[in-house]
């Protein structure tokens, strides 16, 4: 039995906790912020986590 290939472009969008959850960067900060205020921003700079309703699907994609 082969080995499983990671998903290379979710290697570069998610990261393993140490306690097995999945964090994510928050999405609409690459460009067009003049419309947001700086509360907004500020929070989007923040890592959020991957909902449970799709951790099996990403788990899949990152199996090591």
């Amino acid at each position: 039995m082969p080995k499983i290939k990671t998903h290379r472009g979710a290697a570069k969008r998610f990261k393993k906790t140490g306690t097995g959850k999945i964090k994510r960067s928050k999405a609409y900060m690459s460009h067009n912020l003049t419309h947001l205020s700086s509360k907004s921003t500020k929070l989007l700079r923040k890592s959020g986590l991957v909902h449970k309703t799709n951790l099996d699907a990403i788990n899949k994609l990152l199996p090591y």
